[in-house]
């Protein structure tokens, strides 16, 4: 089976793709420091794992949200300022307009 959807593509809706792995990088966050939280309080193995687990998650997860905020980037090369305008510069356009 094979999809041609455009929101699989690279470069495609990457504000929206963006949106949910900093979602999914909140909640691998929270829960992370939840677990960590109740590891040190009740000293239990499961909990010690899903806190490394969940770190483990919450670093795989911003490696997303910084690879689809840089193909947002990828596309906006920054642009060239506008030359200022200076009396003299005026002048020399003036002058070399009437010649």
């Amino acid at each position: 089976m094979k999809t041609d959807l455009p929101v699989l593509q690279c470069g495609n809706c990457e504000p929206l793709k963006a949106g949910f792995h900093a979602a999914t990088l909140g909640l691998c966050a929270i829960m992370g420091l939840y677990n960590a939280a109740a590891w040190l309080s009740r000293r239990q193995r499961h909990l010690a794992f899903n806190a490394v687990i969940y770190t483990a998650l919450t670093l795989w997860e911003q490696r997303h949200v910084a690879h689809h905020l840089a193909e947002l980037h990828k596309g906006h090369e920054p642009v060239d300022l506008p030359a200022v305008v200076t009396e003299e510069t005026t002048a020399t356009v003036v002058a070399e307009l009437a010649a």
